[in-house]
C-alpha cells in the first residue's frame, strides 16, 4: 500500500520545527506532525497568516500543541533571534523540515545583500540548521529534512566569484541554483553527521508539482516571464493538492525505515506515491558539496560544524 500520512508514527515528546509553515506545504506538515502528537514550532515571516495557519491546525486537531516563533529566511538578524527562542525554550529539537521558500522572482537581495532565492531557500536555511545544532544533537536520533525540487536538474553550478549573481541573473535559473544548492546541502549535512559519529540524519524531499501559492506568487512578483501563467494553469489543473504533495516531505521526517542520505519523492516525477527515489551523482558531486560549504560559511559567517 502507498504511504501516506496515516502512516505518521506517534511523536508524543518530540519538538519539531517546520519553516514556512503559515500555508502551502509547511502548514501541511505541521498539520500532520501536530496530529501525530509533536510539539510543532510554526516558524513563518508573515504574523497574519501564521496565526490564520495556528487557527486552523486548532480547529482540525485541539489538542495540538503548537508555538509560534517569527521567522524571515532573508534576514540573519531574525534567523538569530529565531533560534535563541528555539533553544531558550527546548533542549532538544527532535525534527527540522526546511522547507520555505520562493521561485522565480525578479532579481532582488535579501536584508544581508544576499540574491534573495539563495538567500532565503538556501542560506538562511543553513544558519537557521547550524544555530540549532546543540539542540538537533541533544535529540536521541534527531533529522533534519531539507525541500528541493527538480527544477535543480537545470541549475548551473555555484561560482564563488559571482554567488550573487551581479553578472547575469535569470529568475528560473536562479531558483534551479537555490534547489541545487538545497540538495548538495542535506547530502553534505549528512555526510558531517556519519563522519562525527551521532545518529542525527539528514534526508532530502521534493514534493513534484504540487498547487500551492508558490507558483501564484511566482506570477504576481513578475519573475515567472511569459510562461509564468501558463505554468500556473498547468498547475493548478494538474498538479496535486498540498494534501498530497506534503507526503514525500513527511515520510522523510517520520518513516522509521527512512535513512540518511535519502530522497523522497514521488515515484513518477512529478506525482504518484511518495517513495525514495536515487540520488543522481552528478559529475564532481562532492567538489560542489564542498564549495557550498565554503560559500554559506563565507557569506553567512555561521560556521556548521558537527
Amino acid at each position: 500500500m502507498p504511504w501516506t500520512e496515516r502512516d505518521v508514527p506517534d511523536l508524543t515528546g518530540r519538538t519539531a520545527v517546520v519553516t514556512g509553515a503559515s500555508g502551502g506545504l509547511g502548514l501541511q506538515t505541521a498539520l500532520a506532525l501536530a496530529r501525530a502528537g509533536a510539539h510543532v514550532v510554526l516558524a513563518a515571516r508573515d504574523p497574519a497568516r501564521t496565526e490564520a495557519a495556528e487557527a486552523r491546525i486548532r480547529l482540525s486537531t485541539p489538542a495540538a500543541s503548537l508555538e509560534v516563533v517569527p521567522l524571515d529566511l532573508g534576514d540573519l538578524s531574525s534567523v538569530a533571534a529565531a533560534a535563541r527562542r528555539v533553544r531558550g525554550r527546548h533542549e532538544r529539537v527532535d525534527l527540522l523540515v526546511n522547507n520555505a521558500g520562493v521561485m522565480a522572482l525578479p532579481r532582488r537581495t535579501t536584508v544581508d545583500g544576499f540574491e534573495e532565492q539563495l538567500g532565503v531557500n538556501h542560506l538562511g536555511h543553513w544558519a537557521l540548521t547550524a544555530l540549532l545544532l546543540p539542540a538537533l544533537l541533544g535529540a536521541p536520533a534527531a533529522r533534519v529534512v531539507t525541500v528541493t525540487s527538480t527544477a535543480r536538474h537545470r541549475a548551473r553550478r555555484l561560482d564563488p566569484a559571482d554567488v550573487h549573481l551581479e553578472r547575469g541573473y535569470g529568475p528560473w535559473s536562479a531558483y534551479a541554483r537555490s534547489k541545487m544548492a538545497n540538495l548538495h546541502f542535506g547530502l553534505g549535512l549528512q555526510q558531517r553527521f556519519a563522519a562525527a559519529g551521532v545518529a542525527a540524519a539528514s534526508l532530502l524531499a521534493h514534493p513534484g508539482l504540487t498547487n500551492t501559492d508558490l507558483q501564484a506568487g511566482a506570477v504576481r512578483e513578475g519573475g515567472a516571464g511569459r510562461l509564468g501563467p501558463v505554468f500556473e494553469l498547468l498547475t493548478a489543473r494538474s498538479g496535486t493538492s498540498p494534501f498530497e504533495g506534503v507526503r514525500p516531505q513527511l515520510r522523510a521526517a517520520t518513516d522509521p525505515r527512512a535513512r540518511g542520505g535519502e530522497l523522497y519523492a514521488p515515484r513518477y516525477g512529478s506525482r504518484g506515491p511518495a517513495v525514495r527515489r536515487p540520488v543522481l551523482r552528478r559529475w564532481r558531486l562532492q567538489e560542489q558539496i564542498d564549495t557550498l560549504w565554503r560559500v554559506s560559511e563565507r557569506e553567512t559567517g555561521v560556521p556548521l560544524e558537527v
